[in-house]
This record gives structure tokens, C-alpha cells and sequence, in this order.
């Protein structure tokens, strides 16, 4: 990985940390996204005593002003973008984001999208490049997605069903994007981590948290597979592909399925979209996606 760009969001702990510090080790360049400096004082630290040369970017995927700003920031510093791996995520959360997505799937997919979007022309340019979503085996588990409550506040006491939707919507997104992105040097990656000890269970109320954790491996063992698919040559003639254990294996059918995956673009365009027309945009955001779409 040596010369090599990437961004990574939610880098501060758990399985970004982790595969923040490993790519570091290959001679990455590392860009780290997340909320705040002081979150990632640590993983700065630890990843600039391998020598890498690291940046923090203020962001923050629950509101998408933010997400615009990460990439206009991104954009300024005029470098090429090699890798984006889209790894922040929340399980167990309640609520609306800051622009009226149920919480989980606006950080965990639409935050992510926009973030791509705004990024995609970018990666063409320093082709060859990847985009890596981190995703989950929970994504096997919805059987449909039902559109109207993305826009409605957290169901589900546990916030685990809305979980699985918002890993379903990651896979679809790479697989999407690997069509798109054929024959222009961009390839894509989805996968399940492991079930790992992070602080995506972070709000996941603690007896049943503290339980869970019992059972999980290392955010070390968790970032492998991202380290994979960000970095291995064995990985760089394959797209689309969903990943465990650092090897391709079946998706859900839902994610396989094109008219899905095409819907679900569509409707994170048009939603990101008219979230700019209401001013939360900056200047050109709205020229960037389109530009991106074609």
C-alpha cells in the first residue's frame, strides 16, 4: 500500500482502528473521518509512529452538511483517493438523523452514499482504486425493505431489524456500484466483519450489551477481511463481490437482485438530493452528483 490513499470513516475504535493501524503498517496514507480530533487522538498516535503520514477529517455521517463538507475538504487537499472504505457504522440505535432518515440506515448507508457520490469522480481519476463497505451478515436477514420507514423514527425496540436493512443497503450500494464503475479501474467490496467486540453495539443498552460481548472476537480478527479487500492483489480483478473471512461467498438473493439494487440508488439520490435543494448543501455539491450519476 505504499503510496497509496485511503479514507477511512469511523476510524476512532474498533474494526476502523484496526484496519487504520494495519494499512498504516503496508505504508498507506491514511485519511481518517470521523467527528472529532480528540475522538482520534489514539489511532493518530498509533498510526503515526509506523511513519505513515495521517489527516483527520471532521465528519460526521448523521447529518449529510457534514458529509458534504468531508468531501469538499477531502477535495481541496488535491490528492488522488485509492481507497474509500466506508466502515463507520451504529447497530442499536433509535431515532432520526439530523435530516429526518430513521438513524441506523442514515449513518450506517445514506451518509456512506452521499460520501461516495461526492467522492466517485475522484476515484476514477486515480484509478486503480476501491470502494469497501463494510457490511454484515445481518444483511441476510430482512425480507424486503420497506421505503416509508427509512423516513420514520426507529420501530423496533432493539434496533436490530433495522440493523439488517441498513447492511442489505451496503451490499446492494457496492454491488450497484460495480456496475456502474465496469471497465473504469474502480472496483467494489462488501462484507461481514465477524461479530466483533466494537463500538457499533455502543448503544445497545448495557446488561444485554455486556452479554453480547462474550461471545465476540477482536476488533483485530474483525478488520481483516477490510484489509483484504482494501490491499490484496487477489482482490483487485474482482467487483462486487460480498466477503467473509477474506473470501467471496453468496449474498443475500435480495442483494443480487438489479431492480432493488437500482431502486435503491435512485431513491438515495433523489433524498440526498433534495436534502441539498433545502440549503444544507455547500457550493457545487449538487454539480458533483450530477456529474457523478453520469
Amino acid at each position: 500500500m505504499s503510496g497509496r490513499n485511503v479514507l477511512i470513516t469511523g476510524a476512532s475504535s474498533g474494526i476502523g482502528r484496526a484496519t487504520a493501524v494495519a494499512l498504516a503498517k503496508q505504508g498507506a496514507r491514511l485519511f481518517l473521518a470521523g467527528r472529532s480530533a480528540e475522538r482520534h487522538r489514539e489511532v493518530l498516535a498509533q498510526t503515526r509512529a509506523t511513519g505513515a503520514h495521517v489527516t483527520h477529517l471532521e465528519l460526521d455521517l448523521g447529518e449529510l452538511s457534514s458529509v458534504r463538507a468531508c468531501a469538499e475538504r477531502f477535495l481541496t487537499l488535491d490528492q488522488p483517493l485509492h481507497v474509500l472504505l466506508n466502515n463507520a457504522g451504529l447497530a442499536g440505535s433509535r431515532g432520526l438523523t439530523a435530516d429526518g432518515f430513521e438513524r441506523t440506515f442514515g449513518v450506517n448507508h445514506l451518509g456512506h452514499f452521499l460520501l461516495t457520490e461526492l467522492l466517485l469522480e475522484r476515484l476514477r481519476s486515480s484509478a486503480p482504486s476501491r470502494i469497501v463497505n463494510v457490511s454484515s451478515k445481518a444483511h441476510y436477514d430482512p425480507k424486503q425493505i420497506d421505503w416509508p420507514a427509512l423516513r420514520k423514527p426507529t420501530r423496533t425496540t432493539t434496533g436490530f431489524p433495522e440493523y439488517g436493512v441498513s447492511k442489505l443497503c451496503n451490499v446492494l450500494h457496492a454491488k450497484h456500484l460495480a456496475q456502474r464503475l465496469a471497465g473504469s479501474g474502480v472496483t467494489t467490496y462488501s462484507l461481514h466483519p465477524g461479530v466483533i467486540a466494537s463500538d457499533v453495539w455502543r448503544q445497545v443498552p448495557w446488561g444485554m450489551r455486556h452479554v453480547m460481548l462474550l461471545f465476540m472476537r477482536s476488533t483485530e480478527e474483525g478488520a481483516a477481511t477490510s484489509v483484504y479487500c482494501a490491499s490484496s492483489e487477489g482482490a483487485a480483478a474482482e467487483s462486487g463481490l460480498y466477503y467473509d473471512e477474506s473470501k467471496p461467498i453468496a449474498a443475500s438473493p435480495l442483494a443480487d437482485d438489479l431492480a432493488l439494487q437500482r431502486e435503491l440508488h435512485e431513491r438515495s439520490l433523489d433524498w440526498v438530493l433534495d436534502s441539498a435543494a433545502v440549503g444544507t448543501s455547500s457550493p457545487g455539491s449538487t454539480d458533483a452528483l450530477t456529474n457523478a450519476e453520469a
